[in-house]
């Protein structure tokens, strides 16, 4: 049998990640539904967790590290009365503590304690390295490694429901946030233990879980699953450029041109065809290319 050829595919697939999968499993199953050369994900979720993952294909990898600087919101269900060694129901239980009796408004004012800019330890199970190697490879082991604190911002978090000791949160936080690790600390803050047994991601900044798509959808609707990559960045002011604007752009030239409302802006060629990022110079007045885009590939 011959080698498998890989083919040049190039756009954004909004999944919805089914819970139980590994996000680079995800990705692989989409990249051979599409056939393509190259992908990649843009922020991965724990395999217990669901919901939006963007999926890159060719030139879209390209702006893949917008997307994981990015803000991100979930819905977290909260366990509240056990800990678990992971953090989230995927772990086993390694001690378990009462829960006092709480009303809505009780956990309301907890959660406004947590708003703000402030910093986080990351967990153990996490892929963050140490010496070349993920931090869970070491927590399996039995080994503990100090982490430092790491500085995370959470600007919404608000309460959806609690019944039964399990409370469901909606939140929005600065990429880096560990949403396991923040429920833990709410459940200790409530006087007790918490874990994860949910957590369904429903926005990367602008992308919205509206437009998420899932496996089968893929595998029935090839194109019309396939989304252009400059999705993302319609909060950068767009321009549409000359012919010769748009060759010198291309051949690593600036523009002197009137101050764009954005630093970063997306540039387009006569045709309307998105050829990459320009980056605002202040110091020099000028715009120059900051990401450019193979439209041949």
């Amino acid at each position: 049998m011959g080698k498998k050829k890989w083919q040049s595919v190039n756009g954004l697939v909004l999944l919805n990640k089914p819970e139980g999968m590994t996000s680079n499993g995800v990705l692989q199953q989409v990249r051979r539904l599409y056939n393509a050369q190259k992908a990649g994900h843009t922020g991965a979720l724990d395999p217990f967790a669901t919901g939006l993952l963007p999926i890159c294909l060719g030139e879209a990898t390209k702006i893949s590290g917008l997307l994981l600087d990015s803000d991100k919101r979930y819905l977290a269900t909260l366990q509240l009365g056990a800990a678990t060694d992971t953090g989230d129901k995927d772990g086993a239980i390694i001690t378990q503590a009462p829960v006092a009796e709480l009303s809505p408004t009780d956990i309301e004012a907890v959660l406004q304690d947590f708003l703000g800019e402030q910093t986080q330890v990351p967990p153990m199970y996490s892929a963050l390295k140490h010496q070349g190697k993920p931090l869970y490879e070491y927590a399996r082991a039995g080994i503990e490694i100090e982490r430092p604190a790491r500085p995370i911002r959470i600007d919404l978090l608000t309460l959806k429901s609690y019944s039964n000791h399990v409370i469901q949160f909606d939140v929005l936080c600065s990429k880096g946030t560990y949403v396991r690790t923040l429920a833990e600390d709410i459940a200790k803050s409530l006087g007790t233990l918490g874990y994860l047994t949910a957590l369904h991601r429903i926005q990367t900044g602008s992308l919205k879980a509206e437009q998420m798509v899932m496996l089968a959808d893929i595998e029935t609707d090839l194109s019309g699953c396939l989304l252009p990559y400059d999705l993302p960045l319609q909060h950068l002011q767009a321009l549409s450029l000359n012919g010769l604007e748009t060759d010198k752009i291309q051949h690593g030239g600036k523009l002197a041109i009137e101050r764009p409302q954005t630093d970063w802006v997306r540039l387009y060629d006569p045709d309307e065809r998105f050829i990459g990022i320009g980056e605002w110079q202040v110091e020099k007045q000028l715009l120059k290319p900051k990401r450019l885009f193979n439209l041949d590939s």
